[in-house]
């Protein structure tokens, strides 16, 4: 069992079966000479792949810790309480389990509508009156993510490869 951590928006996603799949930087980057080849890259990226199908994740959130309960920022409406961030969430207090079911690499920038609203985000009409759509959401989240220093890197300008990771929610293995 691995962890993978989601922020309190995209584990709240994940509770109310909206999100399915998500992309995470493919580090190192691939060079450009070795992108060009297209086999060549599936064969470089297949021996640093982070997750396989089938391989069970616990997720990291936001939470804190009440005597013996655990509590997710997620789940939970007294935010004014300190909250430990998820890095550190350990494996015990996990409450949310994934299978993955598919694991492929493309360029961040290859996200469909479609893709965007598997990624628990929604298309929206704005105040302005404006169609909004799931796409620009993501945008927006992936760019948030990205600390200030490596957007040049790994932001949407910068149309990284990613990992794309599909999954659906499962039970916590027994023993594991």
């Amino acid at each position: 069992m691995k962890p993978i951590l989601f922020n309190t928006e995209m584990a709240r996603a994940i509770l109310e079966g909206r999100k399915t799949v998500t992309r995470r930087v493919v580090k190192p980057q691939p060079d450009e000479r070795i992108t060009a080849g297209g086999n060549t890259l599936e064969l470089l990226v297949a021996a640093c792949v982070p997750y396989r199908p089938g391989d069970i994740l616990y997720v990291r959130e936001t939470w804190t810790q009440d005597g013996d309960v655990y509590r997710y920022k997620a789940g939970f409406y007294d935010q004014n309480r300190k909250w430990c961030p998820s890095i550190h969430m350990p494996r015990e207090a996990a409450r949310i389990f994934l299978r993955v079911t598919d694991v492929r690499v493309e360029r961040l920038q290859e996200i469909t509508e479609e893709q965007a609203i598997l990624e628990g985000f929604e298309a929206y009409h704005s105040d302005s009156g404006y169609y909004e759509p799931a796409t620009l959401g993501f945008v927006e989240t992936w760019d948030s993510t990205i600390k200030p220093a490596d957007r040049d890197l790994y932001g949407w300008q910068a149309n990284p490869w990613v990992w794309v990771i599909e999954f659906e929610r499962c039970e916590k293995l027994e023993g594991a």
